[in-house]
């Protein structure tokens, strides 16, 4: 797949972006999960929403990939991170900041925003701080962008959770191969099959563009986790809104997205049979057909 890098910047914040293809179609703006890479969106995924007629792009957030790191915060780790009530480094309305900083970089007046896991929650806040920028928001697989500290507990499977920050892989380069591996096997859907090679190739190629191993970087994780929102509730948002989540998500509860469906004014819930916390291949057509539709 033909990558165009850009970089966007917001303040003092460097944020790295790929332009994915696609050009003159409907922008559409990739945002990743938790501490990894821009380089973990399947290609094969990339390519079918450019055949729908989307102009693919994405980018790594703060603490993420290519992107700035904020090694200097104190931090602990994504579940106490959770926990906090004051952010380790940065603010959720940052994250949300840098998502439109991206939109400038790629001259992009608005972009629908398709979002997984983390970056459905950066997704559903960008709308509600900037909804003139976004055209539509798809979440997968997140938490509802108003609940936080304990509360997120109901829908987060916590020992899951903390089950994946005592994985212990050794140092070096085959050891963040395999703490990729490992962590994208556990949220792997029990419905399908796990494809190991497409695993590895989307962890090798990070690691081959010299980024360090966002799985394993938990003081990253939790400084993003930390990240505190102050901006408005979901039932304020007025950006058409499109909520994905898989029926067997070991790591955050269906109920995390049906009640984000049930905040948002007009906003519509697909449950996913068979689906854990990611997009095996077998789901992508109905994803990039109800993306499509929707975005319609």
């Amino acid at each position: 797949m033909t990558r165009t890098p850009y970089t966007a910047r917001n303040g003092d914040v460097h944020l790295a972006v790929d332009d994915l293809g696609g050009a003159g179609g409907d922008p559409l703006l990739l945002i990743m999960g938790l501490g990894v890479s821009r380089f973990f969106w399947p290609d094969g995924l990339v390519a079918a929403l450019i055949d729908a007629g989307f102009s693919v792009a994405s980018f790594d957030g703060r603490d993420a990939g290519g992107s700035t790191h904020f090694d200097h915060a104190t931090t602990g780790n994504p579940v106490t991170g959770l926990l906090r009530r004051r952010p380790l480094a940065y603010t959720a309305e940052d994250m949300a900041d840098d998502t439109v900083a991206v939109l400038d970089a790629l001259g992009w007046q608005r972009a629908h925003l398709f979002g997984v896991s983390q970056g459905g929650l950066v997704a559903q806040r960008t709308a509600l701080r900037h909804p003139e920028r976004v055209h539509t928001v798809t979440s997968f697989a997140a938490v509802p962008s108003d609940v936080q500290g304990a509360a997120v507990l109901r829908y987060v499977r916590l020992p899951f959770l903390a089950r994946l920050t005592r994985m212990r892989h050794p140092a070096g380069r085959e050891g963040d191969v395999a703490a990729g591996l490992a962590l994208l096997r556990a949220v792997s859907s029990p419905g399908y099959p796990f494809d190991e090679r497409d695993a590895r190739l989307r962890v090798e190629r990070e690691l081959d563009a010299g980024l360090p191993s966002g799985v394993r970087d938990s003081r990253a994780q939790a400084r993003q986790t930390s990240a505190t929102w102050h901006g408005p509730r979901l039932r304020g948002l007025r950006v058409p809104t499109l909520v994905l989540h898989g029926e067997r998500d070991p790591l955050i509860r269906p109920a995390a997205g049906r009640r984000i469906a049930a905040s948002v004014p007009g906003a519509r819930y697909v449950e996913l049979p068979g689906t854990g916390h990611d997009l095996p291949r077998a789901i992508w057509p109905t994803v990039v057909r109800e993306i499509r539709a929707h975005a319609g």
